[in-house]
């Protein structure tokens, strides 16, 4: 298991290094920086006095080593629009994000995860062509038409809950369920054909022939096998979920980082997109290593066949 963890670290360490360089080569990539900063109206004396005050006259390498050696330390620099330390920013808006983001998760699970199994037990049952119609539904509605519908009807016609901010809790529903939505129909497709095919296996036939009661055999012998794949899937959905909130942000007015995001590049604020990228990134990067280390400890035999 150490030698598994070990290689799993420096595949992590790796993939952390590349996504920085990128994080940061993007922005460049979009043209000359400086222009960007000086806007439509600018000169292109402005242009050179911005190229020359932030550095971009130097060559990128240099500014990358310089860039990534401040944010190990947490210094993002200045942000140009708002002009005060881009940690400060990400710091009062990141709690927001994870907060909607984990929600949602959690309510994304609690619902598939159940019905996954639901629909498992009796292929082509009721349930499980409800799913598939929850599963078509979710992926074919855009979230952003789901979110304005819900403001109509649960925050305009009823008034249940608020249509905007986060001020209060009630504030974080709409947004929760709207955001879990799009996450549900991978979830329990994932997990109806897990165990589906756990279901079929000659020690599950075992365990239902010694008369063992069906609860124990589909929450203690099934679903411990059938959930390995879920679990890497659901540490790339609540990556997702965490990076792709800029549209329902945006539509319930969330000040989380993807509406700071959206705002940052009306605004060509490049300091600013460059540390939510690589924030983002990197959540993914974590998230996933520590669904392949959760994968190994539950199942031996991928300890062994790690790369």
């Amino acid at each position: 298991m150490l030698s598994f963890l070990l290689r799993r670290l420096v595949v992590a360490l790796g993939v952390a290094v590349a996504v920085s360089a990128l994080s940061f080569a993007l922005i460049f990539l979009t043209g000359d920086p400086a222009i960007a900063i000086a806007g439509s109206g600018g000169s292109a004396g402005d242009a050179e006095a911005i190229r020359l005050a932030y550095g971009f006259d130097r060559p990128i390498v240099v500014q990358y080593a310089d860039w990534i050696g401040s944010a190990l330390t947490g210094d993002f620099g200045q942000s140009i629009y708002f002009n005060i330390p881009v940690s400060e920013i990400i710091g009062n808006r990141i709690p927001v994000t994870l907060t909607l983001g984990m929600l949602a998760f959690l309510a994304a699970l609690a619902i598939a995860l159940p019905l996954g199994v639901a629909a498992a037990m009796r292929p082509n049952g009721f349930i499980d062509r409800f799913a598939l119609v929850l599963a078509v539904s979710g992926q074919a509605v855009p979230s952003f038409w789901l979110g304005l519908m819900a403001i109509v009807v649960f925050g305009v016609w009823y008034g249940l809950v608020p249509i905007s901010g986060t001020e209060t809790w009630q504030g974080y529903i709409l947004p929760v369920l709207v955001l879990a939505y799009s996450a549900i129909p991978e979830l329990m497709r994932i997990t109806r054909s897990g165990m589906i095919e756990v279901l079929n296996t000659d020690y599950i036939r075992s365990a239902q022939a010694k008369g063992l009661p069906t609860g124990r055999v589909i929450l203690v012998h099934a679903l411990r096998n059938a959930v390995l794949p879920l679990i890497s899937l659901s540490a790339v959905q609540l990556g997702i979920l965490l990076s792709g909130s800029i549209v329902i942000e945006s539509v319930f007015a969330v000040n989380g980082l993807g509406r700071l995001a959206w705002e940052s590049l009306l605004r060509s604020d490049l300091p600013v997109v460059q540390a939510i990228i690589l924030i983002l990134s990197l959540f993914y990067v974590v998230l996933t290593t520590a669904a392949d280390l959760l994968n190994a400890w539950l199942d031996p035999r991928l300890r062994g066949g790690a790369a």
